[in-house]
């Protein structure tokens, strides 16, 4: 006879589900990348309109993610999981079966809006059902590594279904994820309970999610005009005032949509710093490595995302084996300043990729470098921006870490791009441009700087995370956490 499923073994199972729609949704932001010339030749759509595809998205996602946290505090995780899932799934199901650019746009902007709530649910989750330091320890590194790795996984998914299938199945596989995690959500997730006491903060969601819509959108333009560019200064500049609106509203709210005291606290404010500068800096792994491949060591779609699979293997390697088994015994502060170093050494040998570089000489010992410093990050500062954090404020805390590492990746976006296609132009112009090998060393001259200054962000957040983060082990015990470091 069939032994039940344990309270043990529910959480661990509820692990999976959680993994599986953070999954979803993380690599989400970059397997619809490879998609995109197959759906342009498809639905005739013009090359500087293809950008919407992915702004559209980060758009939603961005400045939805705290009213997102704030619902799934107020509905119940459970809830709001079979919520956004469903919506993230119905939505990916109208992209795949789109037949026209405008409907494709709006299925990704609905995709956003749905990730919003089931990110941060998802994190919520995991906070409130692991809470002993030894078993948050593993769960995290398992959440961290799979959440850490789904953009080089986007990437291996993306190139096998365009190349095998149809680009339309990148928006169609979520269908196919998001029904396997609602089944799992009905048989382990816990229900939880709706807190009385929650109310829906109206002025501070509506400050904060323009303020974080133009933050985004600011950035977003900077990619496709420039950095002087009227509407790029305006919307950083409306999004910061908006911000800085909605933190002043934030001290007198009755029900605060974002609690204050939760940025407090020194080890919650290094991991979300943390955060912040991983993502920042990662996308020049994810933008320009992938570019690189492509476009100079003449590799396919698919190839490319397969020779990322070394970063993710090392980056579950050291997840699992570092953080795993030492955040429990040694806090977040030795590790996720390590991680940093180590990041930053890979973004190092990768300014050194040349026109005549090799992938195993050259581009995989940056990837396992890379990825052994990503392990020791992801894992530690997600699990310790969310510790000792109350229940009724959980999604809360959760909507902020996922909002840290949106709005890095965004800036890592805007500015390494812009970086990288300032320098190739000037180097261009001062060595002839009109040479073929010169226009080739122009755009590695503009990689490598830009991995400079991925390798600057690294360094800065090694600095910052040594400084900011607590020597002690983090309380994980609803809300123990003290706003005062020892």
């Amino acid at each position: 006879m069939r032994a039940p499923v344990t309270t043990e073994d529910r959480r661990w199972w509820s692990l999976g589900v959680v993994s599986l729609a953070t999954l979803m949704v993380a690599l989400d932001a970059t397997i619809i990348n490879i998609a995109l010339p197959r759906a342009q030749a498809d639905l005739h759509f013009t090359t500087s309109n293809r950008q919407w595809l992915i702004t559209s998205y980060a758009l939603t996602f961005g400045s939805l993610l705290l009213l997102g946290g704030r619902l799934s505090d107020l509905w119940g995780r459970r809830r709001a999981l079979f919520i956004g899932l469903t919506g993230f799934a119905l939505a990916s199901a109208a992209g795949g079966a789109a037949h026209t650019f405008g409907v494709l746009v709006s299925a990704r902007a609905v995709q956003g809006a749905f990730g919003a709530l089931l990110a941060p649910a998802a994190l919520a989750t995991m906070t409130t059902t692991f809470v002993d330091p030894s078993d948050r320890a593993k769960a995290f590194s398992i959440y961290g590594a799979i959440g850490g790795s789904g953009a080089a996984i986007g990437l291996v998914l993306g190139g096998a279904l365009t190349q095998w299938a149809t680009w339309r199945w990148c928006l169609f596989i979520n269908v196919v994820i998001a029904a396997v995690a609602v089944v799992g959500a009905a048989l382990f997730v816990d229900p939880g309970r709706r807190e009385g006491r929650i109310r829906l903060d109206v002025l501070g969601t509506v400050l904060a999610s323009t303020g974080l819509f133009f933050i985004v959108y600011g950035l977003g333009n900077a990619v496709t005009a420039s950095w002087s560019d009227e509407s790029t200064w305006g919307s950083l500049l409306l999004g910061a005032v908006l911000l800085v609106a909605f933190t002043i509203w934030q001290r007198r709210a009755a029900h605060p949509l974002l609690p204050l005291k939760t940025l407090l606290n020194r080890t919650r404010g290094g991991s979300l710093c943390a955060l912040f500068l991983t993502n920042a800096g990662v996308f020049g792994v994810s933008l320009f490595l992938a570019y690189y491949m492509q476009t100079t060591l003449g590799y396919s779609p698919l190839r490319t995302g397969i020779d990322f699979l070394p970063m993710v293997a090392s980056l579950a390697l050291s997840a699992f084996a570092a953080s795993a088994r030492l955040l429990a015994k040694v806090g977040p502060r030795p590790l996720i300043p390590t991680g940093m170093i180590l990041a930053m050494m890979g973004m190092i040998l990768f300014t050194k990729l040349g026109a005549n570089s090799s992938y195993v000489g050259d581009v995989f010992p940056g990837l396992v470098v890379t990825g052994l410093g990503l392990g020791m990050i992801y894992a530690p500062a997600v699990a310790s921006a969310t510790a000792g954090v109350a229940k009724t404020e959980a999604g809360a805390a959760s909507a902020l870490v996922n909002t840290s590492q949106q709005i890095g990746g965004s800036v890592g976006v805007a500015l390494l791009n812009t970086i990288a296609v300032t320098v190739s132009l000037r180097y261009a112009q001062a060595h002839g441009s009109s040479v073929p090998a010169t226009s080739t060393e122009a755009t590695l001259h503009g990689y490598a700087v830009a991995f400079w200054w991925a390798a600057g962000f690294f360094g800065v957040g090694a600095v910052l995370s040594f400084l900011l983060l607590d020597s002690s082990v983090p309380d994980f015990d609803e809300g123990k956490v003290s706003t005062v470091s020892t």
